[in-house]
């Protein structure tokens, strides 16, 4: 039986992967001793892979398919097609940065201040090509680690770290100096894998319920019954992704009304919805919305 080989990136992308294919409709199990997680669909095998080694084994074809952030595709300048961005949250649109961090007391102010300096970081390729492309002169080290405590101490002039919020930064009494990259999680395939009928078919099956998936995040489904002469006021009150579906009930003067709202507004929405002389709401969560 042909399968299609899926790298899950081990580490901080790893639970968040697992609860998206959850919600898509894959079940993935494993112990903390095993690379090789059980699926429930015979038609895939899935490995645990570092999201920083993911894109070159997606190019070289060790794996048909993997999820991993665009900067290490960058890092790796891997040939790789780009199936689907993966936003895991619908809750914040902030994407990952990668910044140039420097000691609060530092005297560095610009790029152009590091000129001759050092710099500690895990993405290696990418920092000595964007100082070079700027004919800047910097030392470019790797960092194994606690890359910030690095800058603390003074082993190093400056780092280029990977932030959301920039509250680690903050509590350890350092500073921004400029933003070098934003990324975001994507799901990459190999060329030949994309060529072969069926694994396309595969991916494109992948695809479209993670997709799905991430569309009803935050998102939930609402029903309710209204008096058809509050339906217009009902109706006004409801954000959905195109109109709110509207059926009549075995009373013609009662209809059924069905939408998708997010379920942040949710908590304000109901009581208003009930004041329009909506009646019998019912709220529901969504898996996916394709």
């Amino acid at each position: 039986m042909k399968k299609l080989k899926l790298g899950i990136p081990k580490g901080s992308l790893e639970a968040n992967t697992v609860e998206l294919f959850k919600r898509a409709g894959w079940r993935i199990t494993y112990d903390s001793r095993s690379y090789f997680p059980d699926i429930d669909d015979e038609e895939i095998s899935c490995t645990l892979v570092r999201a920083q080694e993911m894109s070159r084994y997606v190019e070289d074809g060790t794996l048909d398919l993997g999820l991993t952030g665009q900067d290490w595709i960058i890092e790796n300048e891997s040939d790789v097609l780009f199936i689907q961005d993966l936003v895991y949250s619908k809750t914040s649109a902030r994407q990952a940065r990668w910044v140039l961090v420097v000691r609060e007391d530092s005297p560095i102010r610009s790029l152009a201040d590091m000129e001759g300096k050092k710099v500690s970081t895990e993405l290696v390729n990418f920092t000595r090509r964007y100082f070079a492309e700027r004919n800047i002169n910097v030392q470019v080290e790797f960092s194994w680690g606690a890359t910030e405590a690095k800058v603390v101490e003074g082993l190093v002039d400056a780092i280029v770290e990977v932030t959301e919020t920039g509250t680690t930064i903050r509590a350890n009494k350092l500073k921004i100096i400029h933003e070098l990259m934003r990324t975001n999680t994507k799901l990459i395939a190999n060329h030949r894998a994309w060529e072969d009928p069926w694994k396309r078919q595969k991916i494109e099956q992948i695809r479209l319920l993670l997709n799905g998936a991430l569309q009803a995040m935050g998102m939930v489904g609402l029903k309710m019954n209204v008096a058809r002469e509050n339906l217009g006021r009902v109706v006004i009150l409801l954000p959905s992704l195109k109109a709110p579906t509207i059926s009549g009930l075995h009373s013609e003067d009662w209809l059924a009304v069905e939408t998708i709202v997010s379920g942040n507004i949710v908590r304000e929405l109901i009581p208003l919805l009930k004041e329009a002389g909506a009646e019998g709401i019912i709220e529901y969560p969504l898996n996916k919305v394709i």
